[in-house]
């Protein structure tokens, strides 16, 4: 036998005997009938149904239990991850079950019935009673230790540790929430825990998600039907589980490259002549912006009465694909408001009716009923022939010119229980019907636009929405301070859930409350969140050009900052396509282990390289922010210096919030660009962080055209590698080009900054020859300009003065 297998076998015993002795006993009741292992999966027949236990990967688990009175239904919603073939172990005792896949052991004990999971022999979570009926849901439960912490189930502001909370599995908005919110547009059935595993529970119908809400030490999953089919994760680090994760549930494309600009919007634009001015003084006071965002004016001058009409009102808007041209030409693209209700009052009702693209009642007949925007119908997302009709309207907008797409109200907002749909009733389909949404979408163009990315603004999804390039945001957000405190934290759970692209309405969407700090503080935030959208009701300007001149000034420096990050941020959005990393990363990502960390959502990594504090309190002079071990970390504008696993007092200026950089970091940043259209990665700026105590260090920029589907995999790409090395005489950096097989490969000028450098150089040279350089002594900062030609390394070596 090889040693390796030894080791596990080894690992595997001393799991099975540590779960032994600290799992409770679960169902007493049920007994094993027989058991049989197949190649890819292990199958228990109890007295009351069967199990079926099936790895995905070597840290991959999924368990399902099918009652002895239901067939197993083997369609998932969320998992698109076929199980890869893992090398398994079985055992069998008359007291123990014992299988291995990959890392993670199952043990399962007869009597009483028990199963329990461990991660290279480290145990993580049991079965309490494991499935059980009651009146009202089918119940999953779980044993819990004392003092896990639990994230995920969607998006709730209810503090980063949501253990304590019993949540409804329903998607529903909440306007004007603030600092705490139970039930958002994003219900999912997931949870992680600080023990370090994941926990996805793999059916849509609605139901509760209970994280010890009785303090019993009792995590439960109750739903009214539908599969009951888990999935454990597990992990060596965060971003680990979470790459895990999003291999089982789909990894996020890349958006279109101008999702990481600015856009023009609020609720709404009733007219061209609207949308052209606020273009014109975007353009006159020099911000950036890249998209406008059509709210639902563009097709109707009323809120109500008008949804469902799907196309342009002639009298706003006489000629909307002259206008789409014009801004396109500007480099502005356009995004359209959608939603899936048809009103009766609107044009396209009888349309809607004679086609049959309307969820029924039980009698077939189309279902109506009254909410907000009149008396409506609802799309049928899941019948054939009425996402036709949908993604027929898509298609003819998209040919006029519109370059996204924003789904409204898609929980739905209103879903009555006796609505029926296609594929089964409103209940049991509610939580996916954004989720559809964004599938109908994304598989249009995969069919009828295969080499563009959609861009999918929605406010409602499901587990693995992020496959299908969905784009939430957090819905109507008040417009106060406590509406602003509650969004990192929900950014950063959704995060870890794969959710990535997950922002708030900038400055605040509901209520008309004019507070210049707040609106400051807002959008400097948003410099570090994944997509950068003020937008509000209309009362109060949500655009940067219609405040006042000081904030105005603020705003825009907020954005140009945003701009010039693009470099930086766009290989984010790569590391997220490649391994699910999110952009928003909570503190306990550098430090497992800090129980200090586990409630902490006031300070955020993004990526890897910038610790972020945004300043969410009016009137804040200083801050206490601690600084993750393991690193030192630079003030991004000061320079100052900041030892890791320390909290320090810093203050907090007004134009802007409190950043700073990792030790050791390559930031890549750009000259300022008024459209992404007019970015260019053939000149660059490079930033390295320079501190004699790293001694190596890596770095890299993705890019490509910024449009195309697919292009890393299509080979139309180029990564940029930067390596440091140093030591007591001298620093050495090499950039170094990896060119995908379509992609062009060119000359770059790279200005390159080298930050805390104590002394002046005594020598600079590049491929050897000594270079000319400027050195800022007040600064401490070293500048060389590099021609980096084609097809070559560019190798610096720094002689360090003393």
């Amino acid at each position: 036998m090889k040693k390796t297998s030894i080791v596990k076998l080894n690992i595997f015993a001393a799991a099975v005997l540590s779960l032994a002795t600290t799992v409770q006993a679960q169902n007493s009741a049920r007994t094993i009938v027989s058991v049989s292992k197949q190649a890819d999966h292990l199958e228990i027949k109890t007295n009351d149904g069967h199990y079926i236990l099936k790895p995905y990967s070597d840290k991959i688990m999924e368990t399902s239990f099918i009652p002895a009175t239901e067939k197993f239904n083997p369609a998932s919603h969320a998992v698109v991850l076929s199980p890869a073939r893992v090398k398994t172990s079985f055992k069998e005792t008359a007291s123990n079950i014992q299988y291995l896949a990959g890392d993670i052991s199952v043990n399962i004990s007869k009597s009483p019935f028990q199963i329990a999971y461990a991660y290279k022999g480290k145990p993580l979570l049991s079965e309490k009673n494991g499935y059980s009926k009651t009146r009202d849901a089918d119940v999953l439960d779980f044993n819990l230790d004392a003092d896990e912490a639990l994230y995920g189930g969607g998006a709730r502001a209810l503090g980063m540790n949501r253990r304590g909370n019993r949540l409804p599995l329903y998607n529903k908005a909440h306007y004007g929430y603030e600092e705490r919110s139970e039930q958002m547009n994003f219900a999912m059935p997931l949870v992680f825990s600080s023990k370090m595993y994941g926990l996805h529970f793999d059916n849509a119908a609605i139901g509760q998600l209970d994280l010890d809400s009785k303090r019993h030490n009792v995590l439960a999953y109750e739903t009214i039907s539908g599969r009951k089919t888990y999935q454990v994760i597990a992990g060596d680090s965060w971003a680990d589980i979470v790459s895990n994760y999003t291999s089982l549930t789909g990894r996020q494309p890349l958006p279109p490259r101008w999702t990481f600009g600015n856009f023009a919007s609020r609720f709404g634009y009733h007219n061209e002549a609207e949308a052209r001015s606020i273009l014109n003084k975007f353009r006159a006071e020099k911000i950036p912006v890249d998209a406008i965002i059509f709210d639902l004016y563009w097709f109707g001058k009323d809120i109500k009465g008008t949804m469902g009409n799907l196309e342009f009102d002639k009298d706003s808007f006489p000629n909307p694909k002259g206008m789409i041209a014009d801004f396109a030409q500007q480099g502005i693209k356009t995004v359209l408001i959608t939603e899936p209700f048809i009103l009766t009052t609107s044009k396209k009702w009888q349309e809607a009716v004679d086609k049959n693209i309307l969820a029924t009642d039980k009698q077939g007949k189309p279902f109506t009923y009254d909410f907000y925007f009149g008396n409506t119908g609802l799309i049928d997302i899941f019948n054939p022939p009425a996402q036709d009709w949908f993604w027929a309207i898509y298609k003819d907008l998209k040919n006029m010119g519109v370059a996204g797409w924003w789904g409204d109200l898609g929980e739905p907002e209103v879903h009555p229980p006796a609505l029926q749909h296609k594929t089964g009733s409103a209940n049991e389909l509610h939580n996916v019907y954004g989720h559809q949404w964004a599938r109908l979408i994304a598989d249009g163009y995969k069919k009828d636009y295969p080499n563009q990315r959609p861009f999918i603004l929605m406010r409602s999804g499901y587990s693995g929405s992020q496959s299908l390039g969905m784009i939430p945001w957090s819905g109507d957000v008040n417009r106060t301070w406590g509406g602003l405190r509650s969004q990192p934290e929900i950014a950063l759970q959704m995060g870890m859930q794969g959710m990535a692209y997950m922002h708030s309405d900038l400055g605040g969407f509901a209520g008309a409350n004019l507070d210049d700090e707040l609106y400051t503080r807002w959008l400097q935030y948003g410099v570090f969140q994944p997509v950068f959208r003020p937008h509000a009701q209309e009362e109060v300007a949500s655009e940067p050009v219609l405040r006042e001149a000081k904030t105005k000034a603020l705003a825009k420096a907020a954005i140009e900052l945003r701009y010039r990050m693009l470099p930086y941020n766009y290989t984010l959005a790569f590391e997220n396509n490649q391994h699910g990393l999110p952009f928003m990363r909570p503190l306990f990502y550098a430090e497992p282990q800090n129980q200090k960390l586990q409630t902490v959502a006031d300070t955020y990594l993004w990526g890897d390289s910038f610790l972020v504090h945004p300043v969410m309190k009016a009137g804040e002079k200083e801050a206490s922010v601690y600084f993750p071990a393991g690193s030192t970390w630079f003030d991004f504008y000061t320079g100052q210096q900041h030892q890791g696993g320390a909290t320090d007092t810093v203050n907090v200026e007004q134009d802007h919030i409190p950043v700073f950089v990792r030790a050791g970091a390559f930031v890549p940043t750009s000259p300022l660009v008024q459209n992404t259209r007019d970015y260019s990665a053939k000149k660059l700026e490079l930033h390295y962080y320079h501190d004699a105590a790293v001694r190596k260090s890596a770095g890299k920029l993705y890019d490509d055209d910024g449009e195309t589907a697919n292009a890393y995999e299509k080979g139309a790409y180029t990564l940029m590698h930067f390596n440091s090395q140093t030591n007591a005489t001298a620093l050495k950096i090499s950039l170094r080009t990896e060119t995908g097989k379509s992609a062009e490969t060119v000359d770059r000028d790279v200005a390159l900054h080298i930050h805390h450098i104590a002394s002046k150089p005594v020598s600079v040279s590049l491929q050897g020859k000594a270079i000319a350089f400027n050195w800022d002594e007040a600064k401490k900062q070293l500048h060389i300009d590099v021609h980096w030609l084609k097809n070559s390394k560019a190798e610096l070596s720094i002689k360090l003065g003393k």
